[in-house]
């Protein structure tokens, strides 16, 4: 037998591989074909940036119901770019400019939105403001508020059984009666109790912060590290904060303890806002957005999570703890234009008083 006779090709168990491969290379072509599909619907659904501070995107703030609710409406993706404060939104929205990626800003207040305005980089929302709940008649065409609340001074009921009643009597309370407030450059409430006294005293403010100076324990960078590391640590019987804050207490800690004293000459309104920037790429997307802020959807979440007052009427929905707050006799508030304009002499007017 020929010593080739072995050489045999093996039986036609397997196709040579030049037979092969254009098989190969048709499934491949069908599966890249069926995955085109996927792909581009990952593509087509668009992102809405939001720009906001921590205590709305926090795990425990309403960003992340907020976010599961809208994206099942709008097909589209929520994002929330998280910045310090509203002081920092609207340094960055600034900076960036039109190149900013921010569709929407959510965070800034009754205080900060006139100079938010005055960057001429936001949009007009362009919807009906008609399903409102607020103290005041909102009638603004670049803003939509999402929530509101009255500043408070928050006392803790074990220090301190009897709260001053009035403003006056907490500035002519003895300097052993502590306080904590927050630094107006930098805090939202700081900012509010300047608007607050001056709203009260007028020109005689700078008089009164020389009186009221003793009694401050410390001034803060924030509201979170004077409530949390100071305040609920009692080193201090009272802080400035909310009207609403003992809702949180009330209904989540399940305590009575924190209260916020009334004061005779009324208290003073922060309202909450968004806006629309003018040069975002999703402008019907970030309209659909604050439609929905002004729905039982959104609102419904901001009493316990926001801790704050909803800005439309929630009938039913809104917490039984909210009917044991304090109810101020009177509204008081400055006109944002007002704020935008008076605040620098405001500030150095409060800078002047705490180092004489």
């Amino acid at each position: 037998m020929s010593h080739h006779s072995s050489v045999v090709p093996a039986a036609s168990s397997a196709p040579p591989l030049i037979k092969v491969l254009p098989m190969l290379f048709r499934y491949l072509c069908l599966w890249l074909l069926s995955a085109v599909p996927l792909v581009a619907a990952a593509e087509q659904q668009p992102t809405l940036n939001v720009y906001t501070h921590p205590s709305f995107a926090a795990e425990w703030g309403p960003g992340p119901a907020i976010k599961v609710a809208f994206e099942l409406e709008c097909g589209c993706t929520l994002n929330f770019t998280v910045m310090e404060s509203a002081g920092d939104i609207l340094q960055r929205l600034r900076l960036e400019g039109q190149s900013t990626r921010a569709d929407v800003v959510l965070g800034l207040d009754t205080a900060t939105m006139e100079t938010a305005r005055q960057t001429g980089l936001l949009g007009k929302h362009l919807r009906r403001l008609d399903n409102l709940a607020l103290p005041i008649n909102w009638d603004d065409e670049h803003f939509v508020p999402f929530d509101w609340g009255y500043f408070a001074f928050v006392y803790d009921t074990e220090q301190l059984a009897e709260p001053p009643a009035s403003l006056d009597a907490l500035i002519n309370a003895p300097d052993d009666l502590k306080i904590i407030i927050q630094d107006p450059r930098t805090s939202t409430p700081g900012l509010g109790l300047l608007l607050w006294m001056h709203s009260v005293y007028g020109d005689e403010a700078s008089v009164k912060w020389q009186q009221l100076k003793g009694k401050i324990l410390a001034t803060t960078q924030s509201w979170s590290d004077g409530y949390f590391s100071l305040f609920m640590n009692g080193e201090a019987p009272m802080i400035l904060s909310y009207s609403t804050s003992p809702a949180y207490h009330m209904a989540i800690d399940n305590t009575d303890r924190y209260q916020a004293a009334e004061f005779a000459e009324g208290h003073y309104l922060q309202v909450e806002v968004a806006a629309l920037v003018a040069s975002s790429q999703q402008q019907a997307l970030a309209r659909e957005f604050l439609d929905f802020m002004l729905t039982p959807n959104f609102q419904r979440h901001i009493p316990l999570k926001n801790v704050m007052y909803p800005a439309i009427d929630l009938g039913d929905e809104l917490p039984d703890i909210f009917e044991r707050l304090i109810k101020p006799s009177q509204t008081l508030f400055m006109a944002p234009v007002d704020v935008a304009r008076d605040r620098r002499q405001l500030v150095n007017d409060w800078l002047d008083a705490m180092i004489r």
